[in-house]
Parts: C-alpha cells; structure tokens; sequence
C-alpha cells in the first residue's frame, strides 16, 4: 500500500508540475479542493471507505482529484526541492490510514521534505501578496491620475465651451507665466484652480503638459464642434432629405467665406442647422461647387439622391444657367434644385421699383441726409430735448437706410413720419441760428420738405407696409415653402386693391392732413413768363420733351402713386415667377388650408420631379384621404400647415411611402438663405480686427458652438474627454 505522497515536480523555475488533468499544473493555480455530497467509496480492510471533506482543513496542502481518486500534496508537487523529489507516481489513497498518528498525513507532514516545501510556498505567497499589494497601489495611483486628468480636461472644455457660446476672447497677447495679460482663457482657468486643486497642480506643474497652449485648445474646439456637427449630420441622416443653403461674405481680413446651412425635418419640426464656415480664394462655380460637395462628403451625408434643393442669393457665379454652382452640382445630384433665395427676390423687387420711378430714388437719399443731419454731434442733443419736450416717453432715433434689407427702410419711412413735426422744428431752429454750416444745411433740407415730399412719404410708408411682413416671415428658420407662396399671393392680392381710386384719396387726404399739421405747404407756382406780342400764336411754352409740373393730385396720382405700385406688381411677377416657383406652387397640394390640397394633378408635376411612383402616389391619396376624414369625423383638428400633415402621416410612413416623402420635399426646400446671412453675424462679432489673425479651422467651430450654442451646451463632457483622448493620442496626460 502507497503511504507516500507524490512530489513530483519539475523545475521550480518553470513553476509547472505533472499529475491528473484536473489537480493544478503551476504553482500559481490553488490547489484544486472540490467539495462534493459524496465522495467515491473505495474498498479497504473490509470496508467501503471514502475522502473526507474535513481533512482539506487539518491538512491545507491537500489537492483531491476526483479523476484518480487520490489526493497530493500541492505544496510539495510544487515548491519541493530538486534533490528531493520522489519518483513514485502515486499520490494517496489508503483512507483507513489517513489519519494515524504514525502514518498517512501526519507521518508526510513530519518529513523533512515537506516542510522544505510548506516553507517555500509559505515565502511564495507572501511574496505574491506583496506584488498583489504594490500592483494595486499602482494601479490605484494610475486611476487616480487619469480622474484628476480627466476633470482638469473636462474643465478646459467646459471653460472653452462657455468662452465659445458667449463669442468671447480666448487668448491674450502673451499667455506665459510672467505675463500681466495673459487672456480671458487663462484668467479663467486661474480663477477656477483657486476653488480646484486638480485645476491648480496641473497649471503650477513643471512639466509643459498643462493643457493650455494655443494648439490644445484649438484641438479641443474641434473636438466639441465636431460633436456638434455629428449630432446634426445624425439628425440629416435620419430625415433622409435636406437641402444645402450657402451664402458668402468678407471677413476682417477680406477673405471670402462661405456660409453653409442644411434643412431638414426632424423630430416634428423644421430645422435649419449651421454646418461650416468654407473660406474661398476665389468665387468661381467650379471651386465653390467641390467645396460644397466635399463638406457633404466629410459628414457622410447621401447628397447624390437624398439632396432636393439648393438655395443661393442669386450671384452670378451661383445662378448660371449652364455652368454656375446650381448645375455643376446637378451634375451628381439630380434633384438638387435651384431655388433664389425670396428675400433677396423681394429686396431686387424694390430696388427695380424704387430706381424706375423719377423722385423716389432722390427721396430715400433726402432721408439719409436727414438721418445724417440729426446724427451729428451738435444737432443731436436738440433733436432729443425738442422730442422729449413734443412727446411722452422717450425719444426715439432716425434709423439709417440698410442696403440689403430694403423692406426694412419701413421703420425709417415710420419713423420719419411720426417724428416729421419735431424734425420740421428742429430744421426751422437752426436755420434761423445763422450761425455756419448746420443752418444753412438746415434751411438746404427744409426747402426740400414740401408737399411732394409728404406725399412720397404717405405712399412709400403704405407700399412698404405692406412689404414688411412677407420680409420678415422670409427670415424665419420655420417656414416651409407653402407659406411663402401663401404670403406672395396675398400680397399681390393686397397691392392689386391698393391700386384703386379711394386708396389714393385716402393717401392724399392722411398728405394734407400731415402738411397742415407740419405747416408743409404746397411750392409756389413758378411766376408767368411774359411772351412778346408780335410772336402772335407762333410761340413754344415748353422745351421738347418737357412740361411745366403741376403740383396737384392728379399730377401725384399720375407720376408717383401708380407707377410704385405698377412696378412693384410687375418686379413681382417676374421674379416670383420663375420655374422653381411654379414648382413650389405645385406642393401647394400639401398645404391643407389650400383648395387644390391633396389634388393629384397638382401634387404629380412635383412628384415626377424627383421620381416618385405616380401609381403608388394615386393610390395612397385616395387611401389617405379617407383616412383622414375618419379621423376629423372622430374629433381630430384638420392639420393646418404641412408641418402638421406631416406628423400626422408619421405614424402610417411605411403605408404612405411616397406622399410621406414628397410632404418632407416640401418643407425642406429653402425659402430664402436668411440663416447663412443670420450666421455673418456671428462671423463678425468672432473674427474681430483684434482676432484677425485666426485660422479658418479655429473660425469655423467657433462659429459652429456659437451659432448652435443650445446643442453646444448640451454636450456630454464627458464624452468630450474620450474623444479629446482618442483623436489625439501620444500626450503625456494619460484620459483612458
């Protein structure tokens, strides 16, 4: 019978052992002690016997292996010495003798080998504990360096983001240690390491990886604009269809820089997201069209099928018939249609009416000399006291004349007529000062107003009136195609009734009023020229080509009230009437409030546009028809606006495949491009005379953060930081 244990081992250098499958193989596996119900019986000295569990406890070194049957001694299979290995391939087995005082377990426990044994795996073990410990506690420390690093970045950004949304400076002239000046940036960032001493041990660190120089800070800009833009480019791919706006403008440095804003639907509304500022050498079409597109490309986005508009102000270089940005772009993406922006439409309409009619063009320049005049620094503070001494309240300004924005010139027309008794008086003063230049400047414009000047006034107040809201309603972010044409219409609708006798008399009569109020009384007949009575009837009163001018009513209503009105009619109707607006009409079906809504041969002309199914289209009208009326019979309000259709058809999109995507056509088609010329501001107020030195990548998310500032203060932070880490790696600041 086997009393002995095996203590075969290899070399303690290469920390393996032999022996069963399932008992340990190294010395860093424990010893294998499986705790079973019953353990296999085994027949000795007459009798059945069995391991016992109890015995892993008064003999610790035991490993059983339930292949065999037999237990070894884990410690001296692995920690024996060489010379004292035994031979035998048995471990133990003889159960009856197992717990003998002078046999079985407590005769190996007493043998100079295995206490050998049980001494070198106890040093083992607390060797192994010591490493286990200093493992952790680097370990530890590491996690514990990466927090710290993590919040001192997540600070930056944080700081960065704040400085971005609120268009504010970042760095100073010299942002060194000894600087008294060293920009808002760092002012911050000092501030905030007094209440942070993460913050504060990374800026006072030695070493140079503080992570506030110019190029950390550019490169966590762009990590948080290209957050941004990633959220957006999600938002596009998820609708599936969007339109492209850009604009251009000069920055301080007089380089060009083009404006990109995408449009789409989502989430139940209307979005127009600023994407990037694209500088440009030069605006040729061939230029701007592969920028453009190569934006596109950057984001992922599928502009080849899923581009349905594209909207410029009208430039040359975008609008060419054959080779300008609208058809070199067309090129790869068919039903990328050319749409003018309206305002600029509406802006070209009153600039024609106001160059064509004789006198208009001289008035609006009389206003700007009057703005100029109560500008200046002597006039002013009596054009105050004279308003605060006429009017409750508190005295308003003379707005000066905007190039750009023409309908806006309503609120200096406004202006001028509810201030024109106080102006009259201030010009009235002064000329009688007699005192230098400002009086006889004075005297200069009060000659000029007369009659004449009232009447233009009246007339031009009305005419622009009317022009202001569908200027204004062009602007906004929210509106769909469908509206605009709504509008357009009644405003031909509203100038056509404005062309009538009564609207006129009402005109004259508010003119007479007024210049009874101002003492504005109508110029002199020039005096009667005294002809020579041998001339007989052989006399010429007028040059040829040429008449006396009768300041009358007739004569107003005759050279000035029609011709405005005409003119602007006519400019509206030429400019409005382009093939992309009949196209436009044409989705009037989708308005629900129009007469032609849901009528197939209206909808089809826009529907063969961007291939949709013409058959599957008539099937889904007649289907969605019915449908929606069980639905307004049931309670529902009628929708309203295409928005609103819109969310209705949502929930049935896979049944109304085709009308679903025609009614996201609709209102992703550009109004106008009043978002790019929104984000010049922006521009302006980032790219100073003081920061002109910027470049175009720092620019252009800085003007991503700032214009989409809301998604840019819901940005994860945290997030921030893992993206910061895995776009640039190699920093001696460890983040993961």
């Amino acid at each position: 019978m086997q009393a002995e244990f095996e203590t075969q081992t290899e070399d303690p250098r290469s920390s393996t052992s032999t022996g069963p499958s399932d008992i340990s193989k190294i010395r860093e596996e424990p010893p294998m002690r499986p705790s079973l119900k019953l353990f296999p019986r085994s027949l000795m000295g007459g009798r059945r016997r069995r391991f016992k569990e109890a015995w892993y406890h008064i003999c610790p070194w035991l490993e059983f292996s339930q292949n065999s049957d037999w237990v070894y001694c884990y410690a001296c299979r692995h920690f024996s010495p060489p010379d004292t290995v035994s031979d035998s391939p048995s471990g133990f087995k003889n159960w009856k003798k197992a717990t003998y005082k002078v046999g079985g377990f407590a005769m190996h426990a007493r043998s100079e080998r295995h206490k050998q044994a049980m001494v070198s795996w106890r040093d083992y073990r607390k060797a192994a504990a010591a490493n286990a410990t200093l493992v952790n506690a680097l370990n530890k420390e590491h996690n514990r360096q990466i927090r710290e690093n993590r919040e001192c970045v997540k600070t930056i950004g944080e700081v960065l983001l704040l400085m971005a949304t609120q268009n504010m400076f970042q760095r100073g002239p010299d942002e060194s240690a000894d600087s008294d000046n060293k920009g808002i940036f760092m002012a911050f960032l000092e501030t905030i390491a007094n209440h942070d001493k993460a913050v504060k041990k990374r800026l006072t660190s030695f070493h140079k990886a503080n992570c506030t120089s110019k190029i950390i800070q550019n490169q966590a800009l762009d990590c948080l604009a290209d957050m941004v833009r990633t959220e957006i480019a999600e938002e596009v791919k998820s609708s599936e269809i969007f339109s492209v706006m850009a604009d251009e403008t000069k920055d301080v440095q007089k380089r060009e820089q083009i404006s990109l804003v995408l449009r789409y639907y989502y989430d139940g509304a209307i979005r127009e997201s600023f994407l990037h500022f694209e500088s440009a050498e030069m605006l040729d079409a061939a230029g701007l069209s592969q920028k453009i597109i190569h934006v596109l490309k950057s984001h992922g986005l599928e502009y080849k099928t899923n581009l349905v508009a594209q909207a410029y102000d009208g430039a040359s270089f975008t609008s060419g018939k054959h080779s300008g940005i609208p058809e070199r772009i067309r090129e790869e993406a068919k039903y990328a249609f050319y749409i003018h922006c309206s305002g600029h439409c509406l802006n070209l309409v009153l600039v024609d009416a106001v160059k064509a009619v004789p006198g208009a063009e001289a008035f609006f320049s009389l206003l700007e000399k009057l703005y100029a005049f109560t500008s200046g620094w002597a006039v002013h503070p009596k054009w105050l006291a004279i308003q605060r001494e006429m009017y409750e309240g508190a005295p308003s300004e003379l707005q000066r004349l905007s190039d750009t924005r023409w309908a806006c010139r309503f609120i200096a027309l406004r202006d001028i007529m509810d201030r024109l008794p106080a102006l009259q008086r201030l010009l009235q003063e002064i000329a009688q000062e007699r005192n230098g230049e400002s009086s006889v400047e004075a005297r200069g414009l009060l000659a000029q107003m007369d009659l004449g000047f009232v009447v233009h006034l009246v007339t031009l107040r009305k005419v622009f009136g009317e022009t202001k809201p569908l200027s204004d309603m062009l602007q906004a972010s929210s509106l769909d195609i469908s509206k605009a044409v709504e509008v357009a219409e009644a405003l031909v609708q509203t100038l056509n009734d404005l062309r009538q006798e009564s609207s006129f008399d009402n005109v004259w009569d508010e003119a007479l009023n007024i210049s009874g109020q101002c003492d504005v009384t109508q110029p002199a007949a020039k005096r009667q020229k005294t002809l020579s009575s041998k001339l007989g009837e052989n006399r010429t009163m007028t040059a040829v080509g040429q008449r006396e001018s009768e300041r009358d009513e007739d004569e107003f209503r005759k050279t000035f009230f029609y011709p405005v009105i005409d003119l602007v009619l006519s400019e509206i109707n030429r400019r409005f009437s382009r093939t992309n607006w009949d196209i436009m009409s044409s989705i009037q079906a989708l308005n629900p409030k129009k007469d032609a809504f849901l009528n197939k041969a209206t909808l089809y002309s826009a529907a063969r546009l961007y291939d949709s199914n013409i058959d599957d289209l008539g099937h889904e009208l007649d289907h969605f028809s019915r449908v929606l009326e069980r639905k307004i019979q049931t309670g529902m309000p009628r929708p309203s606006s295409t928005v609103e259709l819109i969310q209705f058809i949502e929930p049935y999109k896979e049944v109304f495949f085709e009308l679903y995507r025609l009614c996201k056509i609709a209102v992703a088609i550009p109004v106008s491009t009043a978002s790019c010329e929104r984000s010049f501001s922006t521009l302006r107020r980032v790219k100073t005379y003081l920061r002109s030195t910027m470049n175009d990548d720092r620019l252009s998310n800085l003007g991503v953060l700032s214009i989409e500032w809301r998604r840019a203060k819901a940005l994860n932070l945290d997030s921030f930081v893992d993206r910061f880490a895995r776009n640039h790696q190699n920093r001696r600041i460890q983040l993961l």
